[in-house]
């Protein structure tokens, strides 16, 4: 049985899966291409368990999406991977070519970029980072190819630091880190982006200067968050987890399925419909 004798499936992967609204895009976008013959699904895969799924794929694979924590453990399980998946250690896309390869890559990255460039957002002189986690390297390797200047790095502890400081030097970005207790400080940067979990940055809802820039918060559940809100209120430009989400999702339709332009707005819709209920 070959490749073209089949339904084409895909899916995401990772450990919890439960919440991922990745089905719900890809779906949407399948529908609206017309690829009647193509499924998305999610599966719940650990560290311990994706190297056994892996080879239980068959021809029918196209592709998969893949969250935490099997960015990186899937990097040894594959064919090749790409310079922007090199750069952060991290892969969220893989693509099974017609010959078997599987080929992986990073579309938060450019999904990034892509999100704020919607917003009109080009370039910046300088921006500030919440967080130190997996997501704030993606930031920072985003900020690499628009951000002019110097990233401020805003963590709890040192060793967090210390992984910052070196990314920027990785990433070749002028990187700073500050303490957290001086997070206020972010408020004013060009560009902030928040990539800590929910409530974390809700205290500093109250520091937001009169005139905020952009903030681009990396959650979409619950949406907003209280400083996004309080963001907003104040006139500033926002930019959400989901946008990021639809964003780097398009990118992972159209490598998966050979079909570009994805359905930018129609998949949006999908997500903020699911997100609200309906």
């Amino acid at each position: 049985m070959t490749r073209s004798d089949t339904k084409r499936r895909a899916a995401v992967l990772g450990s919890p899966i439960a919440h991922s609204l990745s089905p719900v895009l890809h779906r949407a976008a399948y529908t609206a291409l017309g690829l009647d013959d193509w499924s998305y699904d999610r599966f719940e895969v650990d560290e311990e368990t994706l190297a056994e799924f892996f080879g239980k794929l068959g021809p029918e694979w196209a592709g998969l999406s893949l969250t935490m924590p099997l960015k990186r453990a899937v990097i040894p399980l594959l064919d090749e991977i790409s310079e922007t998946a090199a750069s952060v250690e991290a892969v969220n896309t893989v693509v099974f070519t017609e010959d078997g390869r599987s080929l992986g890559d990073n579309t938060d990255i450019p999904g990034m970029i892509a999100a704020l460039r919607e917003r009109g957002i080009e370039q910046v002189d300088s921006a500030a980072i919440l967080g130190a986690g997996a997501t704030a390297s993606s930031a920072l390797a985003a900020l690499a190819r628009i951000c002019a200047g110097e990233v401020v790095a805003y963590v709890r502890s040192e060793a967090r630091a210390a992984e910052m400081r070196q990314w920027g030097e990785r990433l070749d970005v002028d990187v700073r880190t500050a303490d957290w207790a001086d997070a206020a400080q972010a408020l004013r940067a060009p560009l902030v982006i928040a990539t800590t979990p929910a409530g974390t940055t809700d205290a500093l809802a109250a520091a937001l200067p009169e005139r905020p820039a952009t903030l681009f918060d990396v959650l979409y559940d619950p949406w907003p968050t209280a400083l996004a809100a309080r963001w907003s209120a104040y006139g500033g430009a926002v930019v959400s987890g989901l946008d990021l989400l639809v964003h780097q999702a398009v990118l992972q339709v159209e490598q998966m399925t050979g079909h570009a332009p994805a359905p930018l707005d129609i998949m949006r819709k999908a997500g903020e419909h699911a997100l609200a209920g309906q």
